[in-house]
């Protein structure tokens, strides 16, 4: 739903601002006061192209912004997040478009950047604008199957046959990546089949060439270990004038301290694990350089493992882990390639499975759409003539896609749903898109949706002129319609009919002024007073007559 919009420096209006509300919203004014600005600024708000000839006369740069209170669905979640500029989870959002004459037009979705096509992606959601020569809606057999299926309440079944389709595709794509070329196959077994081999034949292990390279190092280095493990026994332990001899000289003269002062008693008992440690370290030491001998036959098959261990991490991921890691992958894949015959007869079988639920489901909703499309058919016709179009003839056709095998499968079913038209007697039905136009589309526009009962409660309705060429009782049933549709969804329209104008849940007054030699456009909220004037005025014209203030508060009160 839009709530505000801010237009400056764009065709006549200087700066404009205006607050909409809930419901049905009618905009009036004489000719020429810039309605039609407003709705074109709505179109380029939503995505549609924009030329600088916009912008005002004067000035270098023009700003659209509006504020909207959006309804977010997985597509709209989807686009926003993808630009960074998703909601808050208060469904507010904020679009602003800027239009400059060297060209550097920018767009920003809540205070993102964003590209014109995310724009209109995101306009969708937004704003359906029917005025002349806007009605891709209209014209777009999607929204006519939309339609149908809203008026015969197939809403639930419609879900059931996109779900079908959901998971009958899903098979066949991973059907369809089980088949890859067999040549590509073929080749990558032989590759898995060498990694593997290769990994298992040098047999890795976590850890390992951290103890090689001790061990390298250990034998690199044998001599001087030789030497100084037995010089350090010597020192230790061996020698006349050891650490242990000279300790235990030292040990029995703390004890005979002991009998004398208990103070030394205390160090006795630390003394001798002192001597101890030192004699197990002599030890130790003495049958490390007993057991040291130099091997280069060893040494040079420490190096060559780690010369292998290298090559295998440098190819499968720079360490061990990584190398084992590849193996474990290796063989899951190989094993899935053995295994794909067998995976894809069961595969084939599940896609048979889920094709054939598809289609029955899809055949149900075909079924379905056909019986109510002569009675929606029959609805519509009656209300053109309400509308205007009396002489107008309507059709829906429901056909089966031509084509062959699954092409024909859509996560819409597997029929096509499009309107046909007529305006004049003896001419046949054609397809919309090539009969329809001007408020005469904007009118049928209008029937189709309130003949469904179709309701976009997050989407603005903005109907321009679509009262054009007609008054009367056709003008009244224009608006009743208009009040139906704002039931479900916030409506914006552009009229001259006092009949419409008194419908509106707010009624906006778009007024040309002359300030300072230049011409200015405004839009104000009129309050209920202000109304029974303005729609005075349209009943009678540049004169205003209290019979026409009747007249006016007589159909705002039928209005309600």
């Amino acid at each position: 739903m839009l709530e505000y919009l801010k237009v400056k420096n764009i065709a006549l209006i200087g700066e404009l601002e205006a607050e909409f509300g809930p419901g049905l919203n009618l905009l009036t004014g004489e000719t020429g006061s810039g309605k039609s600005i407003i709705v074109d600024s709505l179109g380029v708000l939503t995505g549609e192209r924009a030329s600088t000839d916009l912008i005002k006369a004067g000035e270098d740069l023009a700003i659209i912004e509006g504020l909207f209170r959006v309804r977010e669905s997985r597509e709209l979640s989807e686009t926003l997040e993808n630009i960074g500029a998703g909601s808050d989870g208060d469904g507010e959002l904020i679009v602003r478009r800027e239009l400059s004459r060297t060209g550097r037009n920018r767009i920003f979705i809540n205070g993102q950047l964003a590209t014109q096509a995310v724009l209109r992606q995101i306009g969708r959601h937004l704003i359906a604008i029917h005025g002349q020569g806007e009605h891709s809606e209209l014209f777009d057999p999607a929204s006519h199957r939309g339609l149908l299926d809203a008026f015969a309440g197939l809403a639930e079944l419609v879900r059931q046959t996109e779900k079908a389709y959901r998971a009958w595709a899903e098979i066949k794509a991973e059907l369809a990546a089980l088949k890859a070329d067999e040549a590509d196959k073929l080749q990558l077994l032989d590759v898995l089949r060498f990694q593997i081999d290769e990994i298992e034949k040098a047999a890795v292990q976590p850890g390992e060439s951290e103890e090689l390279e001790i061990e390298k190092k250990r034998l690199a280095n044998a001599e001087k270990l030789a030497a100084l493990s037995l010089e350090a026994y010597s020192l230790l332990y061996d020698d006349e004038n050891s650490t242990a001899s000279t300790l235990q000289k030292a040990t029995r003269n703390v004890e005979e301290l002991a009998e004398f002062d208990a103070r030394f008693a205390d160090y006795t008992e630390s003394i001798q694990a002192a001597a101890a440690v030192i004699e197990d370290l002599a030890i130790t030491a003495r049958d490390f350089g007993s057991h040291l001998e130099f091997s280069p036959q060893r040494l040079e098959e420490i190096e060559n493992r780690l010369a292998e261990i290298s090559r295998l991490t440098r190819k499968y991921g720079g360490s061990v882990d990584a190398v084992l890691q590849h193996l474990g992958e290796s063989r899951e894949g190989l094993e899935a390639i053995e295994t794909s015959e067998f995976q894809e007869e069961r595969l084939t079988a599940e896609l048979e499975r889920r094709r054939a639920a598809f289609i029955e489901t899809a055949m149900k909703l075909h079924e379905r759409r056909a019986a109510g499309a002569a009675k929606y058919a029959k609805s519509v016709e009656a209300s053109l003539k309400e509308v205007a179009l009396e002489k107008a003839r309507f059709e829906v056709r429901v056909e089966l896609r031509h084509g062959e095998g699954d092409d024909v499968f859509r996560p819409s079913g597997i029929d096509r749903v499009e309107f046909y038209f007529s305006a004049n007697p003896g001419e046949p039905p054609m397809p919309l898109a090539r009969v329809a136009s001007g408020g005469e589309a904007s009118r049928l526009m209008l029937v189709l949706k309130t003949a469904a009962r179709e309701k976009t409660p997050g989407v603005t309705a903005v109907f321009d002129e679509i009262d054009a060429g007609i008054g009367g009782r056709v003008a009244e049933s224009v608006g009743l319609k208009l009040k139906a549709l704002a039931e479900g969804q916030q409506v914006l329209c552009v009229t001259h009919q006092p009949q419409v104008a008194s419908m509106a849940d707010t009624h906006l007054l778009v007024e040309k002024l002359m300030k300072k030699g230049s011409t200015e456009i405004t839009v104000r909220v009129l309050d209920p007073g202000e109304q029974i004037e303005e729609i005075a005025r349209m009943l009678a014209g540049e004169t205003i007559t209290d019979a026409a203030r009747e007249n006016a508060r007589e159909m705002l009160a039928a209005a309600g």
